[in-house]
C-alpha cells in the first residue's frame, strides 16, 4: 500500500485535515478571534465605565499620530535598532565560534546559548537587577578596584543592557544556522589564495550568511520593539517604550479602544518590517545566480 506522501492530493485530504484541523481550530479560537476583537475595539470609543461602543471611527488612530505618541514610537524604534545592532556585534563572533568549534564543544556552547530559555523572563530580569543595582555584584567589583559605584539601574543604560541580554539568543541561533551551512571549501580556497581571516569573513562569510543575518535581525528587532517587562523593571521614568504606554491604556487609563489602536499601529510596523525583509530576500535571490 503506497504511503500518503506518494498519493495524490485528493487522496491525502482526509489525513491532512485530521492532522491540521485541531491546531487550526486552536489558532482560530485563541489567537485570531481575540485579535479580531481587539482590532474592532480600535475603531470604537469608551462608553461609560466598562462599555465600548464600536462606531468605525478612526479617532483613536488619529490620536496615535499625536507628537507625544510619535516620539514614543520613535524612541522604541531607536531602542530596538540599538539592541539589534549590539546583539549583532556580540552575536556574530559567538555564532562563528560555535560553527567552527569541535562537535563536543558545539553541543555545550549551544546549550549555554539556549540555557536562558529554561528560566522565566521575570526571574532573569530580577537576576540582572541584582547585578546592576548600586549594591549589586558589578558595582561591588568596581568598588574593589576603586572605579565605582556607578548608577546602572533604572536608566536607559539598564534598559539597553536588559534588552541585549534577553534578545541575544534570538540572533545567535539564526546566525549559527546560516553559518553552519556554509561550504567550508570556499573558506579554505580564500585562505589558500592569501585573503586572510578578516578578509575571508568580510568577503565570503558575511555575504553567504546574509539570509541568516536578515532573519536574526528581524527576529531580534520585533521582540525588542514590543518589549514591556524589561523597560518596566529596569528603566526609569524616561525609559518607557510603546509597550508600556499600551499597558497603561488597558490597565490604568481603562481606555481599551486607544490601547487597541496603539497595539495595531505597532503590529502594522511589524508587518512592514517583515515585508521589507521579504522584499530584500527576494531581490537577493534574483541577483544571486
Amino acid at each position: 500500500m503506497p504511503e500518503i506522501g506518494a498519493q495524490e492530493w485528493k487522496a491525502a485530504k482526509g489525513p491532512f485535515a485530521v492532522v491540521f484541523g485541531l491546531p487550526a481550530a486552536w489558532l482560530l479560537l485563541f489567537f485570531l478571534v481575540p485579535l479580531g476583537i481587539i482590532w474592532a475595539y480600535s475603531f470604537g470609543r469608551t462608553a461609560g465605565l466598562t462599555g465600548i461602543a464600536i462606531d468605525g471611527s478612526l479617532a483613536n488612530y488619529a490620536r496615535a499620530a499625536d507628537p507625544v505618541y510619535i516620539s514614543v514610537f520613535v524612541k522604541s524604534l531607536g531602542y530596538a535598532a540599538l539592541t539589534t545592532l549590539l546583539c549583532l556585534i556580540v552575536g556574530f563572533p559567538v555564532a562563528l565560534a560555535i560553527t567552527f568549534a569541535s562537535n563536543r564543544a558545539k553541543v555545550w556552547l549551544l546549550l549555554l546559548v539556549m540555557l536562558p530559555f529554561w528560566t522565566n523572563l521575570l526571574i532573569r530580569t530580577y537576576a540582572l537587577m541584582a547585578v546592576l543595582r548600586t549594591q549589586g555584584f558589578l558595582n561591588h567589583a568596581l568598588n574593589w578596584v576603586g572605579l565605582g559605584p556607578w548608577p546602572m539601574l533604572h536608566n536607559n543604560f539598564a534598559v539597553v543592557v536588559g534588552l541585549v541580554y534577553v534578545n541575544l539568543p534570538f540572533l545567535v541561533l539564526p546566525l549559527y544556522s546560516a553559518l553552519d551551512r556554509l561550504d567550508r571549501s570556499l573558506l579554505e580556497a580564500s585562505l589558500d589564495l592569501g585573503a586572510g581571516h578578516i578578509r575571508t569573513i568580510r568577503e565570503i562569510v558575511i555575504p553567504l550568511a546574509l539570509p541568516g543575518i536578515f532573519s536574526g535581525i528581524l527576529i531580534t528587532f520585533i521582540p525588542a520593539m514590543g518589549s514591556y517587562l524589561t523597560p518596566d523593571l529596569l528603566g526609569g521614568p524616561d525609559s518607557q517604550l510603546i509597550a508600556n504606554v499600551i499597558e497603561r491604556q488597558f490597565k490604568r487609563a481603562n481606555d481599551w479602544p486607544f490601547g487597541s489602536a496603539l497595539s495595531f499601529v505597532l503590529m502594522y510596523l511589524t508587518f512592514i518590517a517583515i515585508a521589507m525583509q521579504a522584499i530584500i530576500a527576494r531581490r537577493r535571490r534574483r541577483i544571486t545566480p
